[in-house]
C-alpha cells in the first residue's frame, strides 16, 4: 500500500488545505508569525506519514508517526491561539479540531497496528 492510499493521510492533506484557506484571511502581521507556524505544522503531518512509510523500517515509521502527532498537537495549539485572537471564530475552531481529534485517533491506531506483534 502507497502512503497516500492511507485514509489517514489524505485527511492530513484535507487539513493542510483548510489551514491555508482559514490563515489566508489572517492580517498582514500574523502571516510570518502564527499563520506560518500553522501552515509548518500541519504541512509537517501528512509529510511525516509519507516519511515514515518510505523509511521501510517499523521503527523509522513509528518515529515518524510520533512526529506527525506531535505536529498535530502543536497545530491544535495554534488554532486555539487564533481563537483567543478572534483571528477565527468559534464554529470554525470547532470544525478544525474536529478534524485534528480524528487524525489524532487515527494516528493512534496506526500506531498500534505498527507496534502490534506481527504473527
Amino acid at each position: 500500500m502507497n502512503y497516500s492510499e492511507l485514509v489517514v493521510w489524505q485527511k492530513a492533506m484535507d487539513l493542510v488545505t483548510d489551514i491555508y484557506q482559514v490563515t489566508a484571511s489572517f492580517p498582514n502581521e500574523e502571516r510570518f508569525e502564527l499563520a506560518s507556524q500553522s501552515r509548518r505544522a500541519a504541512v509537517s503531518i501528512p509529510s511525516n506519514i509519507a516519511e515514515g512509510h518510505g523509511r521501510k523500517t517499523t521503527g523509522a515509521y513509528l518515529n515518524h508517526i510520533s512526529i506527525a502527532y506531535g505536529s498535530l498537537m502543536e497545530l491544535e495549539t495554534q488554532i486555539q491561539i487564533a481563537l483567543r485572537l478572534n483571528l477565527i471564530n468559534a464554529e470554525k475552531t470547532s470544525s478544525l479540531l474536529d478534524k485534528t481529534t480524528e487524525i489524532g485517533n487515527m494516528l493512534n491506531g496506526l500506531k498500534k497496528s505498527l507496534a502490534a506483534p506481527k504473527e
